[in-house]
C-alpha cells in the first residue's frame, strides 16, 4: 500500500481491526461448539465485513480479497446453503491466520503478503452451495417469474391476468401465502414490474426482486404498522413523487444503514418491499402478465426522511475515551513512583515531630499520594481476557491434531492485571494450557473406558485477592503419578534415590519444572523436550510470582498462579543484615518468625528448621550478602520464610524494619549482572536500599534449591 494515507486513519484502523481479529479468533471457535447461533454467524459476518471495509478504504487489496472470501461463506452459512464443519472451520482459521500476517506486516509498514492461492481456491468452493440437497427449494412464485423471463413472447401472446397459468383468484392466494399481509386489492395504486414488454429488466434487478422475495431462504412479512420504517429507505414510489435521491440511482448513508441492516442485521432476509434499483414500469395494455408490488404511501416517506436525519444529532454523544502512547503512561507511573518516596520520607520525618499541623498536612498527602497512584494504576490495566482470549484457539488446535475432545471454560476474565504482567504471562499460561491438553486430557477411548465423559474439561479462572492475582489452570485429565516422576527424575539424573525417598508428593509434582524434565518418550510438535514448564517456572518467578501444582491421579491436575497485581509500585519488607538494608519482595513472604536454633538441624550437610513438621533448607543472608565481613552467626535474630517458585526456603536477618512500598530503580550498568539483585530503591529515611532477587539469588548460592 501507499503509505501516504493519513496517519490518524491508519492508526485508528490498526487499533479496530485489532480488536476485532482478536474476537473473531474465540468467535469462530465457539461457533464451531454452537453450529446453530445465528447471533453469532452474523457477528463473525460483520468482523470481516470491516475489517474489509477500512482495508478497502486503504487500497488493502490483499488484505481486501481474502475478507471478502471469508465474509462470502459466512453469507453462505447464514443463508442455511452450508453447514458448519470442522473442515469448514479448519479454513476459515488458516484465513484469519493470513489476515493476521498481513495486520502484522502492516503495522510493521511492511509489504502485505497475499494469502496462497490454495487457500483463496478452497474458500472460493465454500462460498458456494455445498450441494443441491442443502439449498433450500424455490418456492412457486420464483419458479413463475423464471419462467416468465425466459418464454416472454409466449406470456405475452396470453390474455390472462396475473401470472400466466393463473387466474387472478389463484395468484391473490399464492401471494397470501407468501405474505399474509394484507395487499392492495387495486393493481392501479402501487408500482408494477413489467416482465413481457419491450425493456428486458437486468440480472441485478431480478436477483433484487428474488431477494425481496424470498431473503435467507424463507420470505418474511411485516405488519402494516410497520411498514413506513423500512420504506423510507427501500420504497419504490410513484414517478411524480419520486426524491432527488432517488432520481439520480444514489442512496443516502441513512438509507444505506437501513439496508444493510435489513439483509444482515437479524439474520433474516429482507421485507417483502419494492428495491430502489428496480425501476418502476408503466402499465401497459398490450401486457396483462405482471407482478404488483407492495405500495407505499407517498405522503408518509417526506414526514420520515427528517426524522431519519435528525436522530443522529440528537444521539451523538462527546468521545469518553482517548489513545495515549503507553511511554506516557509509564511515564507518569515513574513520576507517582517519585512522589511515593516523598510521601514515604515525609511519613518518617512526621513521626519524629508533635506538629499537629503537619500531621495533618502529611496525612492529608498521604490519602492524595494513594488515590492518585491507584487511578494511574487502572490507566495501566487491561483485563486478562487478553490472554484468554487466545486459548480457544490453542485447545481447538492441539484437540484437532491430537484426536481429542477438549471443552475449555475460562471464568474471571475481567478481573484487571498491569500490561506488563498481561505481557509476561502470555508465554507461561500458553505452555500450561498445552501441557494440560496434551499430557492432562486422556484421548476419548480412555476416558470412556475409565468412566469418564469422552469430552475433557480445561477450566481457567482469573480473580484478585487483596494486592495479588490468583491465575488457576485446572483439568479433569489423567493427574499424576509422583512415584513416575520421581523415577523418571532419578533416570535422568536430576536427583538421587535418598532425596526422591525423602520427597513428599506435593514435592515431586515440583520435579516437572526442573530443565530437562519431560514424561514424553517420543519429541512431537506439542511438548517432549522438556523446556516449557522451565520456561513457566522462569517466566513466573522474574514477575515475583509463585506457582503451586496439585494433582489427584485419574482424577486431574489444579496449578494456582499467584502474581503481584503490578510491577510499578513494589510491597516489600525491609530487614537488616549487619549494618546494611534490603528490600524482599513481600509476594515472596510466607511467614515471619524468632530464630531458634533448638528448632534445627542437618540433613544431607544442609541446615534445615522443622516447621510445622516440615524441614525447610535454612539459609544465613549474611554469608551472601556480607563476604567481606568476617562475622560469626549468630544465634539471635528472625528467620523469613519465603516461596521461591514452589520452594519454601528460610532466611535468617539481624533486624526486621517493616513493610514499605518503594520504586525499583535499575542498576547502574557496573552492577549488571550482579547476582541476586533486582534493582535498588530510596527508603524512607533518605537511605539506599538494595532490593533481593530471591530466585537469582538461590540459583547463584544454593543451586540444589532451585
Amino acid at each position: 500500500m501507499g503509505f501516504e494515507v493519513d496517519e490518524d486513519i491508519l492508526q485508528d484502523f490498526l487499533v479496530e481491526a485489532s480488536e476485532i481479529l482478536e474476537q473473531l479468533s474465540e468467535q469462530l471457535v465457539t461457533l464451531e461448539r454452537q453450529p446453530d447461533d445465528k447471533d453469532l454467524l452474523n457477528a463473525i459476518f460483520r468482523g470481516f465485513h470491516t475489517v474489509k471495509g477500512g482495508a478497502g478504504f486503504m487500497s488493502l487489496t490483499a488484505l481486501v480479497d481474502t475478507c471478502h472470501k471469508a465474509e462470502n461463506v459466512f453469507d453462505i452459512l447464514r443463508n442455511g446453503q452450508r453447514q458448519v464443519t470442522s473442515e469448514l472451520m479448519d479454513v476459515i482459521l488458516r484465513a484469519l491466520d493470513a489476515v493476521n500476517l498481513m495486520f502484522s506486516e502492516l503495522q510493521n509498514s511492511e509489504e502485505l503478503t497475499p494469502a496462497e492461492p490454495e487457500l483463496l481456491d478452497e474458500l472460493e468452493r465454500y462460498c458456494r452451495p455445498a450441494s443441491a440437497d442443502e439449498v433450500a427449494a424455490p418456492v412457486v412464485a420464483e419458479q413463475l417469474v423464471s419462467e416468465q423471463l425466459v418464454s416472454k413472447q409466449a406470456a405475452a401472446a396470453e390474455p390472462a391476468e396475473g401470472i400466466a397459468g393463473l387466474d387472478q383468484a389463484q395468484y391473490q392466494k399464492m401471494l397470501n401465502e407468501l405474505d399474509p399481509t394484507p395487499q392492495p386489492a387495486s393493481p392501479s395504486t402501487a408500482p408494477v414490474i413489467d416482465l413481457n414488454g419491450t425493456d428486458d429488466i437486468s440480472d441485478d434487478e431480478f436477483e433484487a426482486l428474488l431477494d425481496q422475495l424470498h431473503g435467507a431462504g424463507k420470505h418474511s412479512g411485516i405488519p402494516a404498522s410497520e411498514a413506513n420504517e423500512p420504506a423510507a429507505a427501500l420504497s419504490t414510489q410513484a414517478p411524480s413523487q419520486t426524491s432527488p435521491a432517488a432520481t439520480d440511482g444514489m442512496i443516502d448513508d441513512d438509507e444505506f444503514e437501513a439496508l444493510l441492516d435489513q439483509l444482515h442485521g437479524s439474520g433474516k432476509g429482507p421485507t417483502f418491499t419494492a428495491d430502489e434499483n428496480v425501476k418502476p414500469a408503466e402499465p401497459q395494455a398490450s401486457a396483462p402478465a405482471q407482478i404488483a408490488a407492495p405500495a407505499v404511501s407517498a405522503a408518509a416517506k417526506p414526514q420520515e426522511k427528517p426524522a431519519a436525519k435528525a436522530a443522529p444529532a440528537h444521539s451523538s454523544a462527546p468521545e469518553t475515551t482517548v489513545r495515549v502512547d503507553t511511554k506516557i503512561l509509564d511515564k507518569i507511573m515513574n513520576m507517582v513512583g517519585e512522589l511515593v518516596l516523598v510521601r514515604n520520607r515525609l511519613l518518617s520525618l512526621e513521626a519524629n515531630h508533635d506538629d499537629e499541623n503537619i500531621s495533618k498536612t502529611v496525612a492529608n498527602l498521604d490519602s492524595v499520594t494513594g488515590d492518585l497512584q491507584g487511578a494511574v494504576m487502572k490507566t495501566r490495566m487491561q483485563p486478562i481476557k487478553k490472554v484468554f482470549g487466545r486459548f480457544s484457539r490453542v485447545v481447538r488446535d492441539i484437540a484437532r491434531t491430537m484426536n481429542k475432545e477438549i471443552n475449555l471454560e475460562m471464568v474471571g476474565e475481567d478481573t484487571d492485571l498491569d500490561k506488563n504482567l498481561v505481557e509476561a504471562l502470555a508465554d507461561p499460561l500458553v505452555h500450561l494450557v498445552r501441557n494440560s491438553c496434551d499430557h492432562g486430557i486422556e484421548m476419548p477411548e480412555v476416558r470412556e473406558a475409565a468412566g469418564k465423559p469422552r469430552m475433557g474439561t480445561i477450566r481457567l479462572t482469573a480473580s484478585q485477592e487483596g494486592d495479588h492475582i490468583l491465575l488457576g489452570i485446572e483439568d479433569d485429565g489423567a493427574g499424576m503419578d509422583p512415584e513416575k516422576l520421581k523415577s523418571i527424575a532419578i533416570n535422568r539424573g536430576i536427583l538421587d534415590a535418598d532425596a526422591a525417598a525423602r520427597m513428599t508428593d506435593n514435592e515431586a509434582y515440583n520435579l516437572i519444572f526442573a530443565p530437562g524434565f519431560s514424561t514424553k518418550v517420543e519429541i512431537t510438535d506439542v511438548s517432549g523436550r522438556g523446556v516449557g514448564m522451565d520456561v513457566v517456572k522462569t517466566g513466573i518467578t522474574s514477575v515475583n510470582g509463585s506457582i503451586y501444582i496439585d494433582s489427584t491421579l485419574g482424577k486431574g491436575t489444579r496449578l494456582q498462579i499467584k502474581v503481584p497485581l503490578t510491577l510499578a509500585i513494589l510491597p516489600t519488607l525491609m530487614v537488616l543484615v549487619g549494618q546494611q538494608t534490603f528490600a524482599l519482595p513481600l509476594t515472596n513472604v510466607d511467614e515471619i518468625f524468632h530464630l531458634d536454633l533448638t528448632r534445627t538441624s542437618m540433613v544431607d550437610g544442609q541446615l534445615t528448621i522443622v516447621v510445622r513438621n516440615h524441614a525447610i533448607p535454612l539459609f544465613y543472608l549474611q554469608d551472601w550478602l556480607l563476604k567481606g565481613e568476617r562475622r560469626a552467626r549468630q544465634e539471635r535474630g528472625h528467620v523469613v520464610i519465603v516461596a521461591v517458585g514452589n520452594q519454601q526456603v528460610g532466611f535468617v536477618v539481624d533486624g526486621l524494619i517493616g513493610q514499605e512500598e518503594v520504586v525499583i530503580k535499575p542498576l547502574d550498568r557496573l552492577l549488571h549482572g550482579t547476582p541476586g539483585m533486582a534493582g535498588a530503591t530510596i527508603t524512607s529515611d533518605g537511605g539506599i536500599a538494595l532490593i533481593l532477587d530471591l530466585a537469582g539469588l538461590i540459583k547463584a548460592y544454593a543451586r540444589r534449591y532451585v
